[in-house]
């Protein structure tokens, strides 16, 4: 039996689960466009990045979530986000090991201040300080906190540990 491709798919994971490298592998395999919820709050210049007000951050994910298809990622389940996990046809919850986290972290850093990797911020000392916080706090918060929230949506949230799981389940 053919299983149907969801046409909106909402990625969510902690800081070095593999979102962002899952969003742009799916991206280009299926031809969706791929939304990152932290340029949802951010608007990227090259001086500085502004962040959204609440409003403006509303209007434009609920343009996207209005679009045809999408995938969104991003650590955030604040209720600003409701609406995507709503309209989500396929929810990837990316629980990676933390250790694995951990290692992702830091050889992001090192990859991006060697020009290597390139990131939406300035890689500075205090991010990668913030990165180790925001694995922990979505660890013993952001996870319970999804759960709690959106576990109402079991039926079509997908948690992966490893590839194998994603490869499975598209193939």
């Amino acid at each position: 039996m053919k299983k149907n491709i969801p046409n909106k798919i909402h990625i969510i994971g902690s800081v070095g689960s593999g979102k962002t490298t899952l969003a742009r592998v799916l991206s280009t395999k299926l031809n969706f466009p791929f939304y990152e919820l932290d340029n949802v709050v951010w608007f990227r210049h090259k001086a500085v990045d502004i962040r959204r007000t609440e409003v403006e951050r509303k209007e434009y994910l609920d343009t996207i979530i209005d679009s045809e298809n999408w995938i969104i990622e991003g650590i955030h389940n604040e209720e600003w986000v409701s609406n995507s996990f709503h309209n989500a046809e396929l929810i990837i919850f990316l629980d990676t090991n933390y250790s694995v986290r951990t290692y992702r972290i830091v050889k992001r850093f090192l990859l991006q201040k060697l020009g290597l990797e390139k990131s939406n911020y300035k890689p500075t000392f205090q991010i990668f300080l913030n990165m180790f916080k925001w694995n922990r706090h979505f660890e013993e918060v952001g996870k319970p906190n999804f759960y709690n929230k959106f576990g109402k949506y079991s039926n079509k949230i997908l948690v992966v540990t490893n590839k194998s799981d994603i490869e499975n389940y598209f193939n």
